[in-house]
Parts: C-alpha cells; structure tokens; sequence
C-alpha cells in the first residue's frame, strides 16, 4: 500500500492517520486487506504508531519518490511465492475485503492486472490486484524509479476492468481534501 505523498491538498498534514469514523484511514485499507501476506506499507517512519502489529512499513528512497517509486520499494518485501499483489492507496475509506477478493477473481483465467472502475468507468490504478511476476516485470523496466507516473506503469497492461455494483459508499472514494474527509465522515454516517 502506498502511504506517503505530500497531502499537499490537507495542508502537508499525514494524510493516512487521518480520521475516518473514528479509525485511520490507512487502518481502514489494511483492514480490507487483512487477509494479505505479507501486509506492507510504503510510507514515512512517523506513520509507524498507526500500524497494527505484523505490517511491514518501508519508505522508498529517496522519500516522495512518488507512487512507482513506493510501488518499487513495497514490492521488495514480497517473497516470490506470493502470487498477487494488491496495490492500494492508503486513502480509500469504503475499501472491502469483497472488492479485493473481486479484483483477485477477475485473474482466475489469465491477465496480468484487475483494476477497479470508478462510477464514471475510470480505472484507479491504486486498487488493482497485480499478478507479482507482470509487477515485477513492469517495474524493471525503470532502474530508477523516482518521478516515473502511474500511467506510465500501466500504459498497454492487459487489465482486466472491475466494476462495483451496490449500495454503501464508493469503494474507490479517496480523501485528498478536507472536504472529501467531510464527506467520508457524511456516507459512513448515511450507511448505517
């Protein structure tokens, strides 16, 4: 999971400790995740005191690399035998552990990456399910990979869209705004 970033939008604060229904965001992806192993954060040292005991937390180097960079780093600490790899933002509140079994689904038969559609079909690239070896395999193509975009990591990949159909809040909402923790906090209230 990608946890750093500037938040420069949240004033600089340390977004993924962040607040949502009374739980950390970053702890409301891993708990969405909690049935990954290895669990592995990307992101700075101080995001250590919200982390639940057995998540590995790695800063890439050198720090606000951005997400390839994160992504290079994280990575490392899966062991080969881990087929899939989910790479998540660690600011997506509504995540469930459904949404990530329904990405790891859609590689049954093949393909390299299940990405999550938003509402309007757009792909978030940060909730996908990768196949480790195609991960890997795209990474190596940028020794260094600071600056490198998301775009560039996934242009051409042979993705495999996942649509979410139901109630309850967009799994795909991310909070990069005051504003969006606002509205968070609104569909959580508006869901029970």
């Amino acid at each position: 999971m990608v946890a750093g970033g500037a938040a420069r939008r949240l004033g600089g604060v340390l977004k993924p400790a962040l607040s949502v229904g009374g739980r950390p965001l970053v702890r409301r992806v891993l708990d969405a995740a909690i049935a990954a192993r290895p669990r592995v954060v990307v992101g700075p040292a101080s995001l250590a005191p919200v982390l639940p005991d057995g998540v590995d937390l790695v800063q890439e180097q050198p720090p606000g690399g951005g997400p390839v960079a994160g992504l290079a780093a994280g990575v490392r600490l899966v062991p080969p035998g881990v087929r899939l790899v989910a790479v998540l933002s660690a600011d997506l509140p509504f995540l469930t552990p459904s949404v990530l079994a329904d990405l790891g689904a859609a590689l049954a038969d093949g393909g390299d990456v299940a990405v999550l559609l938003d509402g309007s079909g757009r792909p978030q690239w940060l909730c996908s399910v990768w196949r480790r070896t195609a991960l890997v395999e795209r990474l190596a193509a940028w020794p260094d990979p600071r600056g490198v975009r998301m775009r560039d990591l996934t242009r051409d990949a042979p993705a495999r869209p996942v649509a979410v159909d139901g109630s309850g809040p967009p799994p795909w909402f991310d909070c990069d705004t005051e504003e969006d923790v606002r509205r968070a906090e609104e569909m959580l209230h508006d869901s029970r």
